[in-house]
């Protein structure tokens, strides 16, 4: 790996493109090094994860409307869009735009946490829409994804969104531009020219993640991905971007990022160096906010011992000590009343630990619908238990969260129950279960039955075989072949009609 140091450059020093973050992207992307079988493999299992989340929310509102959207842009040749039939095709943003949004929807699919946040596989949808909309092959795809993978988790790496309220989506329109012209064997300059456009037009701020959570929080990455298409069919046409995106004087860097004063140094693979960040990433079990993973499995782990001292009823309070992450965004830390309102929106509650740690503890289970119904939220002894919850910033637990060793980095906390007779429990958990060094790290079984979970009922045994054998020869699928990565829904199944005449399209 190469730290390449990114600051910004007024005007008239006239920064050579070559020395720009953008173009060594572009660098990066074009750079046609193998892909390892262990990454491979990987891929693999994170286009099942998708599909899997992405099928199980297909008859949630918002998915049910970014479907509604596209159906009205139909193209011969175009993309799949998840739960219709495969013959029907759609232009590739539309799918994208519709596809990532089922992949979102859920907050259930994979996670990679540094400077910033991230869900790298919001890379998947666009990158797949094209591939399949320009014929391309298994292999193609596999060295895009990589590419998208390893791009965005690079930024997150390095630069900060959240520390200035801007939405993490920012580093996935660049990253899916990438990894579209790494599918596409795009020129450099290209690819230079469509992560700048990507960039500039997927900066948004972070209240669809604050206070009253709407159904936008699953829509922002689809749009990022949809942003990135249309970035990458304009350069392919010629079109230049606002340049130099990252370093100019009046960028992103420098007026809403950390400032003229600013320095980053950020991590890319050198010229011919495999791109492996894909497996730095992580998937979820449980349908929750990342760092609720490890909060959930510590509270299935206290469940037995609190029973045996009288049950939940006998807490008079809990305190999680974490990180400043979890503190700030999920946890009191915010100071967002809707995390204790009982008539909050799932996806509020999904960013509530002090809602979700009540949960698990009373049931010992996680559901990626049940526990979050709202007759669940709105039992008495449930708010009473989360309305004792609190969270703590730690500094150790943060300086974990950031740790560069991935022996030592931590996503979860440790846990103070008191109780009313004034005794108390105590237990922490680093990371969780699923994690690559937790204590059942998620493997192709794993994948395999959690798309056989999120799917029961939806789609017939019959479907569930022909996608899991078809994705498992991802890199072997021919042009014309990447349809069958799609999943199809029966349309009794498949909830709100085609004639959805409620907007323009």
């Amino acid at each position: 790996m190469i730290l390449h140091d990114v600051t910004v450059h007024p005007s008239k020093a006239n920064l050579p493109r070559e020395r720009q973050l953008a173009w060594k992207i572009a660098e990066v992307a074009a750079d046609p090094a193998p892909v390892g079988e262990t990454v491979a493999d990987m891929v693999i299992n994170r286009v099942i994860d998708n599909a899997s989340v992405a099928v199980a929310a297909i008859n949630r509102g918002p998915v049910a409307n970014a479907r509604s959207q596209a159906l009205a842009h139909p193209r011969d040749g175009g993309a799949t869009v998840f739960g219709l039939p495969t013959a029907e095709r759609f232009c590739a943003e539309w799918a994208a735009w519709a596809n990532g949004t089922a992949v979102r929807e859920l907050d259930m699919h994979d996670t990679f946490l540094a400077a910033d946040y991230s869900h790298p596989g919001d890379n998947i949808p666009p990158i797949l829409a094209v591939a399949q909309q320009c014929g391309r092959t298994g292999a193609d795809l596999l060295r895009g994804i990589v590419a998208g993978y390893e791009i965005q988790i690079d930024l997150v790496k390095a630069i900060s969104l959240h520390r200035h309220k801007i939405d993490h989506i920012a580093h996935l329109g660049p990253s899916v531009a990438a990894g579209i012209g790494a599918l596409l064997g795009l020129p450099i300059d290209v690819i230079y020219q469509a992560v700048q456009q990507a960039l500039h037009t997927t900066v948004s701020t972070r209240q669809s993640r604050k206070g009253e959570i709407s159904s936008w929080k699953a829509y922002a990455p689809a749009h990022a991905g949809k942003l990135a298409i249309e970035a990458v069919d304009r350069a392919m046409r010629g079109e230049g971007a606002p340049s130099p995106a990252y370093e100019g004087e009046d960028s992103v860097i420098a007026w809403i990022l950390d400032g003229p004063d600013a320095h980053y140094r950020v991590p890319l693979p050198a010229r011919g160096e495999a791109k492996t960040a894909i497996l730095e990433s992580y998937t979820k079990e449980h349908s929750a906010e990342y760092q609720a993973q490890a909060l959930i499995d510590l509270a299935f782990r206290l469940r037995p011992e609190v029973a045996r001292r009288g049950g939940t009823g006998r807490i008079s309070r809990i305190v999680i000590h974490t990180s400043h992450h979890t503190h700030f965004v999920i946890g009191t830390g915010a100071n967002d009343p809707q995390k204790f309102d009982p008539r909050a929106s799932r996806e509020t509650l999904d960013h509530s630990i002090m809602y979700i740690f009540a949960v698990a503890l009373e049931d010992g289970r996680w559901h990626h619908v049940d526990s979050y119904a709202p007759e669940r939220a709105a039992r008495p002894e449930t708010v009473a238990l989360w309305r004792k919850v609190e969270t703590r910033e730690d500094p150790e637990w943060t300086r974990r969260y950031h740790s560069s060793d991935p022996r030592e980095k931590a996503f979860g906390g440790r846990v103070e129950i008191a109780f009313a007779d004034g005794a108390t429990l105590v237990d922490e958990l680093a990371v969780a279960n699923a994690h690559s060094l937790g204590a059942r790290p998620f493997a192709r079984p794993d994948y395999v039955r959690k798309f056989e979970i999120l799917t029961e009922g939806l789609i017939d045994a019959a479907e569930r075989r022909r996608f899991l054998d078809a994705v498992q020869r991802l890199p072997r699928l021919g042009a014309g072949e990447l349809g069958e990565l799609n999943v199809v829904v029966p349309a009794d199944r498949l909830s709100h009609g085609r004639r959805d005449r409620r907007g323009i399209f």
